[in-house]
């Protein structure tokens, strides 16, 4: 206690010392805490993720255009908590900045850590209370002259928890025990299932292509991950329209106007394009005014249609700005979308019809897991009818691989599908019955697994047979008329990996029989003009824009 007394005695004696050491002290904790703070904040903030660090403009205009755009990037990439819990978290991510300065790092950026999604989506959104249904209406133009609208409708089939009398939805994946082994860092390549059921009981499905067996998986254990939100909305506050998707939306919101000749199968083509710099994309669109003055000159002459054009090439420069990153060599291709099946395999990693269980169950592949069949009108087809209700399904329906079966001719006949289902024109794509519906049939569906060599070899069908010639399309264009080289089917073989002009079309002077790339055999009666009925003749720039001789 004497040694307080006498450390007493010396502050009183140089209290005004003691004043001032001690206001300096607070002053200066004050400072600190202020700016601490204050950068704390700013550190924090969506600006600052977005646009101090060179490597973000792509991922920050992707995301100030989605669904979050108000949802600061912190909240999912640092999650919602404590100070004391987020700062060391935050100190960790000192490794990014590091890199960035050294240059350590390689383009396209993936990300490689993310915290699960029920520690961050789910601070928002409870799965739980996933229970409603959700109706669709998705417009999709034509790449003919006309941009032919046609509008698909469907009810989304939610879900969550399990609901008496109707399906369990798509996010019973989430309120339930769903794990799945992957063997890339993207998760696309899924090879093996595991379903853990309320009661405790495991269902497990193999990849018959993947030609795995238990012992693998048992090796693997540890790389099996939970499936959650992100495994599906992967991309869902950073989306990269394809071209196609990024063209319709742009029409059915009047950004671009539908009336102009052929503007949705130029724009696809447009951005569908490598560019070295957007730069060299916004001049090379510049040439479609010119196209159009020279090809359409009526049309061009018009009122307002100048306006028209010169709003769609605006557009078009927007969208590929948005879109295309050369300097970080990102496009709308870069990063896998797992919602849907069409542009990358999404639900088909595990819906493919070809993960099967031991006993030979397959994860089913059916339109109407979690959507209503689709139903497509357009001009001069009759009005949609969905039905919402599921109605007495004959036992071949039952069966978990029923879509790879249902197509086998005997298969069908034993079925009598026609006692239920209008069958006209079945297998085409011509909207005209049940069985024809353009968003099932007519489309190359390249990441179901129903024509599997293995699959099929399990089911006992007959080897997938050779394709047929194609038709000319359907939707013949002006004989006056010019026809983008890209005006292509929905159905088509690969793309020819060079330029092809109309002084190199006779694909036979380099690709003989004989040849290192020899013509497939049901090819050999092809005319030479036909090549570009089926492929895609590969270009860096817009060649195909340079006007014909004599128009």
């Amino acid at each position: 206690m004497q040694a307080v007394r006498d450390w007493w005695k010396l502050v009183m004696h140089y209290r005004y010392f003691s004043l001032m050491a001690l206001a300096a002290f607070i002053l200066l904790a004050l400072i600190v805490f202020v700016v601490g703070v204050t950068t704390w904040e700013y550190t924090n903030s969506t600006e600052f993720c977005g646009t101090t660090c060179h490597t973000m403009p792509p991922e920050y205009t992707a995301y100030r255009r989605s669904p979050h755009a108000r949802v600061p990037c912190v909240d999912c990439h640092l999650g919602r908590e404590r100070a004391l819990n987020a700062i060391p978290r935050k100190a960790s991510e000192i490794t990014h900045v590091i890199k960035l300065l050294l240059a350590e790092y390689e383009t396209p950026i993936y990300v490689k850590n993310l915290r699960p999604a029920r520690e961050t989506c789910e601070e928002c959104h409870y799965p739980q209370k996933f229970s409603a249904d959700t109706f669709r209406e998705i417009v999709h133009y034509g790449l003919d002259e006309h941009n032919t609208p046609t509008r698909t409708f469907l009810v989304l089939k939610t879900g969550g928890q399990v609901r008496p009398g109707l399906s369990r939805g798509i996010h019973w994946h989430i309120t339930n025990q769903v794990w799945f082994l992957a063997t890339d860092p993207l998760k696309q390549n899924i090879v093996y299932v595991r379903e853990v059921r309320e009661d405790g009981t495991v269902k497990e499905y193999f990849d018959l292509e993947a030609k795995i067996d238990a012992a693998y998986v048992a090796q693997h254990e540890s790389q099996l991950h939970r499936m959650d939100c992100i495994d599906c909305h992967n991309r869902i506050s950073h989306t990269f329209p394809s071209p196609e998707r990024a063209m319709d939306e742009a029409l059915a919101q009047g950004r671009i106007d539908p009336r102009i000749p052929f503007i949705k199968a130029w724009g696809v083509d447009f951005l569908s394009r490598e560019f070295a710099s957007h730069e060299e994309a916004r001049r090379a669109v510049e040439k479609l005014d010119l196209w159009y003055r020279r090809n359409y000159t009526a049309f061009y002459a018009a009122d307002r249609n100048q306006e028209r054009i010169r709003a769609a090439i605006d557009e078009l420069k927007k969208l590929y700005t948005e879109s295309v990153f050369p300097d970080m060599d990102i496009g709308w291709a870069t990063h896998p979308d797992n919602i849907g099946h069409k542009e990358f395999p999404g639900c088909f990693r595990c819906h493919d019809g070809k993960h099967l269980s031991p006993d030979g169950e397959a994860i089913r592949l059916e339109c109407n897991i979690c959507h209503t069949i689709p139903e497509v009108t357009g001009p001069g087809l009759p009005a949609p009818v969905i039905n919402v209700a599921r109605a007495d399904e004959p036992e071949s329906h039952h069966n978990t691989n029923w879509l790879a079966l249902h197509r086998e001719k005997q298969y069908a006949e034993d079925a009598k599908c026609a006692g239920c289902h209008n069958m006209a024109d079945a297998g085409k794509a011509t909207n005209v019955s049940f069985c024809s519906n353009s968003a099932c049939h007519g489309i190359s569906w390249v990441f179901a697994g129903l024509d599997a060599p293995a699959l099929r070899a399990r089911l006992a069908l007959a080897p997938k047979p050779t394709p047929a010639a194609p038709e000319k399309s359907a939707q013949k264009p002006k004989a006056n008329v010019p026809v983008p080289i890209f005006l292509l089917e929905k159905t088509r073989g690969p793309d020819i990996p060079h330029p092809l002009s109309k002084e190199r079309r006779k694909c036979l002077l380099c690709h003989s029989v004989d040849g290192l790339i020899p013509t497939p055999e049901d090819h050999a009666d092809y005319p030479q003009e036909k090549c570009t009925d089926c492929h895609r003749p590969a270009r860096k720039t817009l060649e195909h824009l340079r006007l014909p001789e004599g128009s």
